[in-house]
């Protein structure tokens, strides 16, 4: 083997072995001297091209591995069907292209284009992860091949590219979010260290929680107002968005005032501190939350017999609006709850949603279905569910319905 070694890798020396004559000494080595050439840097490119098609895989592994093999060896090693070949080979490739400037040969480059495409969908996820994980930050691998691993179905593998590639567009995002099953795919894109208003809006409507959260609390994305109030409407029912929801910098007055109407006590506090309000605003959003829990704090037997009180009150034909709003003013909450169910024909638990929506025209659909007055309306939007007055819907002409009935139907739809 030494005598075979020096003459392959002698620069100098004139009875350098043709590519036959090494093909045939080789033929006649052991395993470990062929192991030792496949390893060598020095290694002659046709050597390395032939021992690409080596039966022994952890010989075909170390060529792969070897910068030195040729092009046309990697193109062989492409479509080797060892796993442990193709790992390799996508480990160097994924690893050297960004390298390969314009300069270089064009065929190169074409071939390794070639090479790393037909990695990235490669029967094998650990292969197409690796290329992921090894080209998720250049701005230089050709789009076709980020947008493939992007849509791949493996979070292992488009997690890396959604998360940090810069070649992937908000178009591209956008289509993602709107046809991935991937689970966890979208978080990815959420933790995207710039995420703009249409991504963000895209999240939310997905309603996918773990990226909801991830881009809130993600402090570079860039969420416009009316995407926020869609969140929070999620958030009223979703505890696992309350933390960071109070940890979000640079909260409107409006949206702080919104999440201490849902979230507990000791977030809210949280959130004052972060938001350094002045203290008589402050003070009042921790009176509400107060007088929120108070409110609140009925139990299974008080339910019970509260709703058997409604039940009667209602065949009795004493619940109207001065009932309504006399209850309101004693502070009789599931009093209220339990007559507004009767009166509307929808369910208790779906009254409590409605109203924990903290929306303001389903509130009056509530209202209007009970057969009650707008009056009426605007105290159980002030309170019964706690909405910022800025975000009360008032009466028309002072005493009217200001939506129709088809709008008023309509948001009582989730709720029938």
């Amino acid at each position: 083997m030494k005598n075979l070694l020096n003459k392959i890798f002698d620069k100098n020396d004139k009875k350098d072995l043709s590519y036959e004559e090494a093909r045939d000494a080789l033929e006649k080595q052991k395993a470990s001297d062929k192991k030792l050439l496949a390893r060598r840097p020095e290694t002659q490119p046709e050597v390395l091209y032939y021992l690409a098609t080596d039966e022994d895989a952890t010989i075909r592994r170390d060529v792969a591995r070897n910068e030195s093999t040729p092009i046309q060896a990697d193109e062989l090693l492409a479509n080797d069907n060892s796993d442990d070949v193709r790992l390799e080979l996508a480990r160097k490739i994924s690893r050297i292209f960004p390298d390969l400037s314009q300069h270089d040969q064009v065929q190169i480059r074409e071939k390794a284009i070639e090479i790393l495409e037909k990695l990235a969908n490669d029967q094998f996820p650990k292969v197409r992860q690796i290329v992921a994980e090894e080209l998720k930050s250049s701005d230089l691998v050709p789009h076709k091949i980020v947008k493939t691993l992007a849509r791949d179905q493996e979070l292992a593998v488009c997690a890396p590219i959604l998360e940090y590639s810069p070649l992937l567009s908000d178009v591209d995002l956008k289509e993602i979010i709107a046809v991935t099953t991937v689970s966890g795919a979208l978080s990815a894109i959420a933790r995207r260290e710039q995420v703009s208003e249409d991504i963000s809006e895209a999240l939310t409507n997905s309603l996918d929680v773990p990226a909801v959260s991830a881009l809130i609390a993600n402090q570079n994305a860039q969420i416009r107002e009316d995407t926020l109030d869609a969140i929070l409407d999620q958030a009223r029912s979703v505890e696992s968005l309350h933390p960071p929801l109070v940890e979000r910098p640079n909260l409107s007055l409006r949206a702080i005032k919104r999440i201490a109407g849902f979230v507990a006590s000791s977030l809210v506090s949280r959130m004052l501190e972060k938001n350094h309000l002045e203290k008589d605003v402050a003070d009042e959003i921790l009176a509400n939350v107060r007088k929120r829990i108070q409110d609140q704090q009925v139990d299974e037997d008080d339910i019970q017999t509260l709703a058997e009180q409604a039940r009667d009150l209602v065949e009795k034909g004493v619940v109207d609006d001065d009932f309504i709003q006399n209850a309101l003013g004693n502070k009789q909450r599931e009093l209220v709850i339990q007559c507004l169910a009767l009166l509307s024909g929808i369910k208790v638990d779906s009254v409590r949603k409605l109203i924990a929506s903290n929306k303001s025209r389903r509130i009056v659909a509530l209202c209007w279905r009970a057969e009650l007055s707008m009056r009426t309306a605007l105290d159980l939007q002030h309170k019964l569910a706690h909405i910022p007055p800025e975000d009360f819907i008032n009466a028309r002409d002072g005493v009217d319905y200001p939506l129709s009935g088809a709008e008023m139907e309509y948001e009582l739809e989730l709720y029938a």
